[in-house]
């Protein structure tokens, strides 16, 4: 089998990437969330804070890990926060996520940056590959704040 390579997507690879995201998001029953068109992803790659890498074994992309870097308050500094790793089916179980994960800890290592993200309470294999890299894993629930939840109390503000 072809040895895996990485590299940092670029606006080229828009269409590639939103594919993979699409899948995602149906792996995760999420399709109605995702609204970004090809043409957003070409100007969001573009952006020296989004960092997406793909995984290649010589044809398309066989998988990728999305981050962000963003000043964190507390610390004054940046942090890396990943949105998604995701390998395509078929691709799975052949060290392509260790890769990824890799080549993003390759890109925080000199800032020494913090890397964090979130993970299903239900998605157990991923705690398990996540713990096997060294990851801490804590309780904590997520909120979410759409405008059309927050738009009343704007409203009486």
């Amino acid at each position: 089998m072809t040895e895996i390579t990485i590299r940092r997507a670029t606006p080229d690879d828009a269409a590639e990437v939103a594919a993979m995201v699409r899948e995602i998001a149906a792996h995760e029953d999420q399709t109605a969330q995702v609204h970004v068109t090809d043409d957003q992803w070409r100007a969001l790659l573009g952006r020296p804070e989004a960092i997406v890498l793909l995984a290649g074994r010589g044809g398309p992309a066989v998988g990728y890990v999305s981050a962000v870097r963003r000043l964190h308050l507390w610390t004054g500094g940046d942090v890396l926060d990943l949105d998604d790793l995701y390998v395509r089916p078929g691709h799975r179980d052949a060290g392509t996520g260790r890769r990824l994960m890799a080549a993003l800890a390759a890109s925080a290592a000199p800032g020494r940056l913090l890397i964090r993200w979130g993970v299903e309470a239900g998605n157990v294999d991923a705690q398990r590959f996540y713990r096997r890299l060294g990851a801490t894993l804590r309780p904590k629930i997520l909120a979410a704040w759409p405008p059309s939840a927050y738009a009343g109390l704007v409203a009486d503000a």
